[in-house]
């Protein structure tokens, strides 16, 4: 099959494909890349785009050394703004904030080493403040389906610019959902590690919540996002809040066992906010997962969900202030009012709530860890539902803390994740589930998500491809 500049695939899989019988070059790649950006016009998807010729010139520099098998050789991808890339503006949504990053760090090296090609840096919301993609001053992003639906954050621009067909995959970064709820809004996956197995140096002042944040994946397919997180995962000495195990946990995706078990929250915890349509999709996900041989286990989903209201209705916000204050102090005039009403709470929490926040998540951690002993996965709906855009700006702080009830927890907890499709609304407006596992079970989860998403009979995001049947896993890095 000749691959089309209009509308080619950029799933691994394809490019490695192409990129290893010679039917294919990077340039090509490029120019097609550059050539659907400018057909999309103004989308808000991009903060700094390379210029065309640059990044011409590091696909032609590829193509002269001669295809050599690196995992990522040709592969294009986009940035969220927060990460740092030498000699790019840095702005983290705050345009006034700008700097020229001199350095990054282990994440994006290896990247560049694997021969990937940067295409740009993308929208966000500002300071990763959000899981809506509207409070950024460079216009909000739109799903990929409807201009009128919020595209998800805070990776706004992240997660369109893969699901829109204008790079492979995308480094994102989360810590209350910014990797998993945009995943759901545009039909693509998102793949959160557990916190310190990929390193966050190259994050700007090596991230705002760095006790729980971590830099994350979007992709098309779990094997995509699975073989780039092969890539960046692995411990750092040079960053604190790295994990020296991170060197040896286990990022393949197999085949998950023909019988295993699968927790869903109880009761009166699974909530949709009135979305009958996400109810119906969350029970098709139940009954997919029967189909694949997964037994049922309901799970009493108190302890979670006391955790996700600690995020914001508690002391962490307190933990951005050690960064953004100054920010506050030089910028205040700039930053959006959301994003600024919030900033503002984290002086009202003293030492004493620190460490009793502290002490009882160690106290609900104790008290989930029983429930992993029974089963391999929790499964949850990765939103509640999807919201307009209008409806955003008219109640921004209570429906965004509605979009985070089954992600806020998961970064304190210490968990991984992979967010993937689930189906589509009668609207045609995309939803997802997310499948979570103890720290450091990547595999597990993303073994269980693959064949989930693959079930689904989808296609990617919005490009109209199918899901490859050729596995884009690789080895790990060594």
């Amino acid at each position: 099959m000749v691959w089309s500049h209009e509308t080619g695939s950029l799933d691994l899989s394809t490019l490695r494909d192409a990129y290893s019988k010679g039917s294919l070059k990077p340039s090509a790649v490029v120019e097609a890349i550059y050539d659907r950006i400018a057909r999309r016009g103004e989308d808000s998807v991009w903060i700094h785009l390379v210029a065309r010729e640059k990044a011409l010139a590091a696909a032609r520099t590829l193509e002269a050394a001669g295809y050599d098998g690196r995992p990522l050789w040709g592969v294009p991808f986009s940035v969220k703004d927060c990460n740092d890339i030498p000699g790019l503006p840095t702005t983290n949504g705050l345009p006034e904030g700008a700097y020229i990053a001199q350095s990054t760090g282990q994440a994006i090296t290896r990247l560049f080493d694997a021969g990937a090609l940067l295409i740009g840096k993308t929208n966000m919301d500002q300071f990763g403040i959000g899981l809506v993609g509207m409070r950024t001053p460079y216009g909000a992003c739109s799903s990929v389906f409807s201009e009128d639906y919020i595209s998800g954050g805070s990776s706004s621009g992240s997660a369109v610019s893969v699901a829109a067909g204008l790079c492979s995959f995308s480094i994102a970064n989360d810590a209350a959902g910014s990797g998993r709820v945009p995943a759901a809004f545009n039909n693509i996956v998102g793949v959160k590690p557990t916190p310190g197995l990929v390193s966050n140096a190259c994050v700007s002042g090596g991230g705002c919540v760095k006790t729980i944040e971590t830099v994350s994946v979007f992709a098309l397919t779990v094997e995509d996002g699975m073989a780039v997180l092969e890539r960046i995962a692995g411990f750092d000495a040079s960053y604190p809040f790295s994990r020296p195990e991170a060197d040896k946990v286990r990022l393949d995706v197999g085949a998950p066992p023909a019988h295993f078990r699968f927790g869903v929250p109880k009761g009166d915890a699974l909530r949709f906010f009135g979305d009958i349509e996400a109810e119906r999709l969350f029970g098709e996900a139940v009954a997919r997962m029967g189909e694949m041989g997964g037994e049922l286990v309901e799970v009493d989903f108190a302890a979670f969900e006391e955790t996700q209201r600690i995020l914001y209705d508690g002391p962490w916000i307190a933990e951005r202030a050690l960064t953004l204050d100054p920010v506050l102090e030089r910028h205040r005039s700039h930053i959006h009012p959301v994003t600024l009403a919030i900033l503002e709470q984290s002086g009202q929490y003293s030492a004493k709530d620190a460490f009793r926040a502290f002490h009882r998540i160690a106290e609900l951690k104790c008290a989930v860890r029983p429930v992993w002993e029974h089963i391999e996965v929790l499964m949850v709906p990765t939103t509640p539902t999807i919201y307009r855009k209008d409806e955003i700006s008219a109640d921004p702080i209570r429906l965004n803390a509605q979009l985070g009830i089954y992600t806020n927890f998961v970064n304190l907890m210490g968990l991984c994740g992979v967010a993937v499709p689930n189906g589509f609304r009668a609207d045609g407006l995309p939803l997802g589930v997310t499948f979570l596992a103890p720290g450091f079970a990547e595999s597990q989860a993303a073994s269980i998500a693959a064949k989930f998403h693959r079930r689904t009979g989808l296609t990617l995001g919005a490009t109209g491809h199918s899901y490859p049947r050729v596995s884009a896993a690789s080895p790990r890095h060594s």
